[in-house]
């Protein structure tokens, strides 16, 4: 086993097993994405893409929430003009699009609060866990913004537009129940068993195919803005690449001589 860490004041980062687990760590905040915290996200997430050792990465908050999102007391004190703030999202789009194109599972482990810019955060990720005592909100039209960290791209894609519209315009609070109705949330999990059931489902997918995850990751971004013939033509390509790797060589050797296979599914549930 391989473990490293790193004890950054507003991120803590472990890596155990070649899954990558990033917390968000400003509690009396509720993790807000204060800029030092955003930059040491930033960072990290540009380690992970460059490392291929990390075959999954967990995202999630500490002190019983995810995170509350942007911390407004720096955006007022900042006091930009328009310019100003498109040079911010210029800069927030990089590491969002780094996340959000990342070719190896994410998985959002989520207590608590998951507001604003932490709703986002969540929908970025590929897999939502979350305890039934979370809460999401798209809170930006509250302080007369609009929603950031990819929510344009992720929220419709999950719920529909005309579902993302009414979370976006009522800035309502989403329950974790209705949240696990709508397919924000994939499990609900008591407090306890979060962490383990993310680590769990992340630590399945050390054993799958690296270029198959980030060929069917990269297949799925296109899905929903290509025709029939351009996906038919991805799906091709996709399979002919995966075809060709070791991982599928050796998953069809195991298959055919009854040894366990190297990716299993369902992972372990922590609370049998």
């Amino acid at each position: 086993m391989t473990e490293t860490s790193s004890g950054a004041a507003l991120l803590q980062v472990e890596v155990v097993n070649q899954v990558a687990t990033l917390t968000l760590n400003s509690p009396s905040k509720r993790n807000a994405l204060e800029p030092a915290m955003r930059d040491e996200l930033a960072s990290h997430i540009r380690t992970i893409r460059d490392d291929t050792s990390i075959r999954a990465v967990i995202i999630t908050g500490a002190g019983g929430h995810f995170c509350s999102g942007g911390d407004l007391r720096n955006i007022a004190s900042a006091n930009l003009d328009n310019s100003g703030w498109l040079r911010r999202m210029q800069t927030l789009h990089q590491w969002v699009y780094d996340l959000m194109t990342l070719d190896r599972p994410v998985i959002a482990a989520v207590d608590g609060a998951a507001a604003g810019a932490g709703f986002s955060l969540a929908m970025a990720a590929d897999f939502v866990l979350a305890t039934p005592r979370a809460w999401f909100n798209m809170s930006f039209l509250k302080v007369g913004l609009v929603p950031d960290v990819g929510a344009f791209y992720s929220l419709p894609r999950i719920v529909g537009v005309q579902r993302a519209k009414e979370i976006m315009l009522s800035a309502r609070d989403v329950s974790a129940q209705e949240a696990l109705r709508l397919g924000l949330v994939m499990e609900l999990h008591e407090p306890a068993q979060l962490l383990p059931r993310a680590q769990a489902m992340a630590n399945s997918f050390v054993g799958a195919s690296p270029a198959a995850v980030a060929l069917i990751k990269r297949s799925l971004q296109d899905a929903l803005g290509g025709g029939l013939t351009s996906l038919l033509a991805t799906e091709a390509n996709a399979q002919s690449m995966a075809a060709g790797t070791t991982a599928h060589q050796e998953a069809v050797h195991r298959f055919l001589t009854k040894q366990p296979l190297s990716f299993v599914w369902p992972p372990h549930d922590p609370q049998a």
